[in-house]
C-alpha cells in the first residue's frame, strides 16, 4: 500500500515538529517545510527516511507550488507563523508578512491547481483571536474576533482571509482554534520552558503584572492527537475550538513547576519569583469552548495536566544541552 504525503509547514517548530513525528509513527511521508526563523531547530527532528525537509519560505510562491505539485499531498497544516506577543509588538511587520500574506500566498497556490479528491488544508490558529474573556466564560467558535496584540491580530485576518475563501471558492479547508500548548522542545522564550531553564540555573522567574492572568493549556501531544483526527473526522469549512479545561494563571503554573522541582526532582533552587511591568495591551484571560469538537471526534486524548507538566520538567532535564543551544 502507497504511503500517504502530507506537508506540514513549520514543522521544524514546537508544535510543528511535535506533530510531524506524530505522522512519522503512523507511517505517512511527512514533507516539512519551514524558514528556519526565531522558534525553529532543524534538531527539533530525527532523520527518518519517510521526512523531506525543504527550507524555503511559505511567501516564496514558485518553491512552494513546486512543491505540492512534486508530492501531491493528502493535506497540508500550516503552522507557519510568528507567534510571541513581545516579538510582535517590536516587530509587528514580521507578523503580517509569515501570518497573513504567507496564509494568502499558499491559498491562492490551492485556488489554481487541481486539488486531489479528499485533499484538506488545516489551518493551526489561536484562542488569542477571541481576545479578553471575563471569568466563567468560554469563547465558542462562532464568537465575534476581538483580538488584542499585532500578533493575534493577524492570526485573526488569515481566519477571515481562509474563511472568505471557504465561501468564495470553495476550497477544502479547516480551521482549528487552539489553547497554550505546552511539552517537549518549545522556544525558551514562552513562560513554562523559560521558567523549567531559569529554575535549572537557578535564576529569577519574571512573570507578568500580579501574575493572575490565565490562559487555558493543553499538552503538545494531545494537541497533536486531535490534528490527526481532524484529519479524518473534521468537516470542511467548519472551525474547531481545541481546549483542554485546565485554566490557570501564570502564578500557579510557576509555583507547580517550582513544586515539580522540590517534591519530583528533589532539587533545590535559589530561584525566585519576580513581578515586572505588564506588557502593553495584556489580555487577561483565556478560555475555550470544545464541546464542538468533542461531538466531532470518536474520542478526546485522557489529559492529566500535571502529570504532563512533570513529563514536560523531566524532558528539559534530559535535553538541557539542547536547550542551551537554542536560547
Amino acid at each position: 500500500m502507497k504511503k500517504k504525503n502530507i506537508i506540514i509547514t513549520g514543522g521544524l517548530g514546537f508544535i510543528g515538529s511535535n506533530l510531524v513525528e506524530f505522522f512519522l509513527k503512523k507511517k505517512f511521508n511527512v514533507i516539512v517545510i519551514d524558514r528556519m526563523s526565531i522558534g525553529s531547530n532543524i534538531k527539533n527532528l530525527d532523520k527518518n527516511k519517510n521526512l523531506i525537509i525543504k527550507k524555503f519560505d511559505i511567501c516564496n510562491r514558485y518553491l512552494l507550488s513546486k512543491c505540492i505539485d512534486k508530492f501531491n499531498p493528502e493535506a497540508i497544516y500550516n503552522l507557519a507563523a510568528e507567534t510571541h506577543v513581545d516579538r510582535s509588538i517590536k516587530n509587528p511587520k514580521s507578523f503580517v508578512k509569515s501570518n497573513i500574506l504567507g496564509v494568502i500566498n499558499i491559498l491562492e497556490i490551492l485556488r489554481k491547481k487541481n486539488l486531489k479528491h479528499n485533499f484538506k488544508f488545516i489551518q493551526i490558529s489561536t484562542d488569542e483571536v477571541f481576545g479578553d474573556i471575563k471569568k466563567g466564560k468560554k469563547s465558542l467558535e462562532t464568537d465575534a474576533y476581538n483580538p488584542s496584540s499585532p500578533y493575534s491580530s493577524s492570526k485573526a485576518a488569515s481566519d477571515l482571509i481562509l474563511k472568505s475563501y471557504i465561501r468564495t471558492y470553495n476550497l477544502p479547508i479547516i480551521i482549528t482554534n487552539c489553547v497554550n500548548n505546552f511539552g517537549p522542545k518549545q522556544n525558551s522564550e514562552k513562560l513554562i520552558p523559560k521558567t523549567i531553564i531559569n529554575i535549572f540555573k537557578d535564576k529569577d522567574i519574571p512573570i507578568y503584572g500580579t501574575g493572575k492572568n490565565e490562559r487555558e493549556w493543553i499538552y503538545v501531544k494531545d494537541h497533536c492527537k486531535i490534528l490527526y483526527e481532524v484529519l479524518y473526522r473534521g468537516k470542511l469549512g467548519q472551525t474547531y475550538n481545541i481546549g483542554s479545561g485546565f485554566v490557570y494563571n501564570n502564578l500557579f503554573i510557576v509555583k507547580k513547576i517550582l513544586s515539580i522541582f522540590k517534591n519530583k526532582l528533589k532539587r533545590e533552587t535559589k530561584s525566585k519569583i519576580i513581578f515586572i511591568n505588564d506588557r502593553p495591551g495584556h489580555d487577561f484571560r483565556y478560555s475555550l469552548n470544545s464541546k464542538k469538537i468533542s461531538k466531532t471526534l470518536r474520542k478526546l486524548p485522557k489529559q492529566n495536566f500535571e502529570k504532563s507538566l512533570i513529563q514536560t520538567v523531566k524532558w528539559y532535564k534530559e535535553n538541557f544541552s539542547y536547550i542551551k543551544e537554542n536560547q
